[in-house]
C-alpha cells in the first residue's frame, strides 16, 4: 500500500464517507459508486490543496 502524507489521507478519508453517504458526484455530476474513484478524487482534491501526494500515472 502507497504512504501519503497525514492531510492526502484526510481528504482521501472525506470523500469515502461522501461516497458512502451518496453525496460524492464526478465532474459531470454523476453519482460515484466505486471505491476507486472516490480515492482517485480524494487524492485529487489533496494534490489541488497542495498535500504530499505522487504524481498520477499517465
Amino acid at each position: 500500500m502507497a504512504k501519503y502524507s497525514k492531510k492526502a489521507g484526510e481528504k482521501v478519508e472525506k470523500t469515502m464517507h461522501e461516497m458512502k453517504e451518496g453525496k460524492l458526484k464526478t465532474g459531470t455530476g454523476k453519482k460515484v459508486t466505486s471505491k476507486k474513484q472516490a480515492v482517485a478524487i480524494g487524492l485529487s482534491e489533496a494534490r489541488a490543496a497542495g498535500a504530499k501526494v505522487p504524481k498520477k500515472k499517465s
